[in-house]
């Protein structure tokens, strides 16, 4: 099967696991660690249909130490997890407050603090929020916070708590008050146990909603369990032990997503592709450039996200050589990229296009339909003609067929780059790039040099594109990748050192799919016992925001010579990857916890961790898990006989 068609396989299973039960429409939607390597998951969002998963099943929900606004013997209790930064929360914020006038005392709300990571002034946030509740004022920092959330630095919080009328002083110690760092990293493990994985996140007397929806979602089920509250107190049941009498045989996780079918493999793409320039297709460079970068992208995919700063460095590099070409490959995961990719080109048709395209990348978690019409009004086009482009689905074809042309060449994943043709896949970095331009750019020269026309450049480089490569004898099996070239050095290793044969395992601890293929590692180790090494490299996904914090502190344990042991505590724990947690697996193996705490305290090995991420997505390890046995790329969780194949093939070698 070929890599890029696995991966968007691979990571789309991953996508079915993180986001758990949550929905989505063009209503809303909500922040999360969201992504896709080839293909890309979507943040948590908005509006689904009754009968939807989420609101078939209780979950068990504590209250605990968290702020309450409303009376224990309220008949409906909202528990909410959020992030002071979160656009969405701020949204959800206002629906919450609607709710409360709406429904009076037999609603009452829980806050419970879940800052994301991406977010740098939202866990500051949530602690001055703690804070002012001990002088009984949390919520109104909480409503202080939403209404200034583009202002949340820390003077700005202390003048807020001000502004409540806080003794500062007081509230400033409090601020460094472990109590409350414990009490955050407690139910940001609760919400990771309960699938609720991205911001804003609902538990409406135990039924899950999810993102920043519209007020008559929250009301359906509002309404609902109003009928089934009060049926229970006619029943004899206190008002006040309603919501512990719901929840108490309520779930703590939520269902496994099952794994996604594997569709046929599809034929291998040739080395280099024959690509067209479509003329209603938005580029950027010189119109005759030595070196045409051909991007299918997707506005909601956070690694296309991810490679707009090196396109733009590309740009700047190769202002004189460079042009860089956009098309279309919104992924049906993504429930708002292909509105975005059409309102893109209604900016296009009022040349701002790439002002556009900044804006939907900048705001990736916004992609609805009134946020769109805000970035347009914020570009100063012609309203009425964008909105009446977005209405009559004027774009829509040019979307489907570049999208059609993205499948035909092989760009069944985003980010995907044809550079003069070559196949480039992945967010890789600069220099990745740059190897590849500056072959194309000597090639160029060779052409002009033999007399071809500055205009006639491109057609000549496709001219010998496309042609399919020599058919595999019957039965040979499909050419795999093969990369030779991935610097272990000082990487974890399992195995005998001259071992012939070597399984390099790009892995993110909180992947599911990681974490399945796990026992076939230890099999394979066993049925090849002092044949085989097994190195392992990192590879956190962006959408599992205690992945990096789980790798940096296997690296910690590994420097204590623990890696190993510590890998399978991870592994086998994978819903409590929190900072407590980690160190409590590290009590467990004995390791050193004032050199590991430091080590982590001081993001010891931040780096070792990104340049391992930086280097997979150099050799196409863009979705987790990728292997490379003796330098060939295996893809997914995939069966032990799959590995024994490749592994059986290499041993035939020596």
């Amino acid at each position: 099967m070929k890599p890029s068609v696995i991966i968007a396989l691979i990571v789309g299973g991953v996508v079915g696991f993180a986001v758990g039960s949550m929905f989505k429409s063009s209503s809303g939607s909500g922040s999360g660690n969201t992504a896709a390597v080839a293909p890309s998951p979507s943040a948590p969002s908005a509006a689904r249909p009754t009968g939807a998963p989420g609101e078939d099943t209780t979950f068990r929900v504590p209250l605990e130490e968290s702020p309450q606004k409303g009376a224990a013997s309220a008949l409906v209790t909202i528990v909410e997890f959020s992030d002071y930064q979160c656009p969405f929360c701020s949204r959800a914020h206002n629906t919450v407050v609607q709710l409360q006038k709406d429904y009076g005392e037999k609603l009452r709300v829980v806050m419970k603090q879940n800052p994301l990571s991406f977010h740098n002034r939202a866990k500051p946030a949530a602690l001055a929020a703690l804070s002012a509740g001990e002088q009984g004022k949390y919520w109104e920092m909480h409503d202080k916070m939403f209404a200034n959330q583009q202002a949340l630095e820390d003077a700005n919080l202390e003048q807020y708590a001000r502004d409540i009328g806080l003794n500062v002083d007081k509230w400033k110690a409090d601020m460094q008050s472990p109590k409350f760092q414990s009490q955050i990293d407690k139910e940001q493990a609760l919400a990771m146990s309960l699938g609720a994985t991205g911001t804003p996140a609902f538990f409406i007397n135990g039924k899950k909603l999810s993102g920043a929806q519209p007020i008559d979602n929250f009301k359906r089920i509002i309404d609902a369990e109003l009928g089934r509250a009060q049926e229970m107190v006619k029943g004899g049941t206190p008002a006040d032990q309603v919501y512990a009498r719901i929840i108490e045989k309520g779930v703590t996780a939520p269902p496994a997503a099952p794994q996604p079918a594997q569709p046929a493999a599809p034929p291998p793409p040739p080395a280099v592709r024959k690509i067209d320039l479509p003329d209603d297709s938005p580029s950027r460079g010189p119109k005759l450039a030595k070196v045409t970068i051909v991007a299918w992208s997707d506005f909601q995919c956070p690694f296309c996200s991810r490679v707009v700063p090196t396109l733009k460095q590309i740009e700047d590099t190769y202002a004189k050589d460079v042009r860089v070409m956009f098309r279309h490959q919104p992924l049906p995961f993504h429930n708002n990229a292909k509105i975005a990719a059409e309102a893109s080109m209604a900016a296009h048709e009022q040349g701002k296009f790439w002002p556009m395209h900044d804006k939907l990348f900048a705001n990736q978690q916004a992609l609805d339909r009134a946020s769109i019409e805000r970035y347009a009004q914020e570009l100063g086009l012609d309203m009425g003609k964008f909105k009446a482009a977005l209405d009559s689905s004027k774009f829509a074809k040019k979307v489907e067929a570049d999208s059609a042309e993205g499948m035909q060449v092989g760009a069944n994943g985003t980010p995907t780059f044809f550079i003069n043709g070559r196949e480039f896949v992945g967010a890789q970095p600069f220099e990745a790039f740059k190897g590849i331009i500056d072959e194309e750019i000597k090639k160029a020269d060779q052409i002009l040099a033999r007399g071809v026309k500055m205009e006639n450049l491109y057609a000549e480089l496709m001219k010998d594109a496309g042609k399919a490569p020599p058919p595999a004898a019957p039965g040979a099996p499909e050419p795999q990748k093969v990369v030779t070239d991935i610097n272990i050095q000082g990487a974890p290793v399992t195995g005998p050192k001259n071992a012939p044969v070597t399984i390099i395992a790009f892995s993110d601890f909180q992947c599911p799919f990681c974490s399945r293929v796990v026992p076939t590692l230890h099999d394979l180790e066993k049925q090849y016992q002092g044949k085989l090494k097994i190195v392992f490299k990192h590879q956190p996904l962006p959408f599992h925001n205690n992945a990096k914090p789980a790798a940096m502190a296997s690296m910690a344990a590994n420097e204590q010579g623990k890696f190993w042991e510590y890998h399978d505590k991870l592994f086998a724990n994978q819903q409590a990857l929190d900072r407590p947690s980690l160190e409590r697996y590290a009590e467990e193996l004995k390791l050193d916890m004032g050199k590991f705490r430091a080590a982590l305290d001081s993001n010891k090995f931040d780096k070792y961790v990104t340049d391992d991420s930086n280097e997979g997505m150099r050799v196409g390890a863009n979705g987790t898990p990728t292997f490379f046995i003796n330098g060939r790329q295996v893809v997914g969780a995939q069966p032990i006989d799959a590995f024994k194949a490749v592994i059986d093939d290499e041993l035939k070698k020596k």
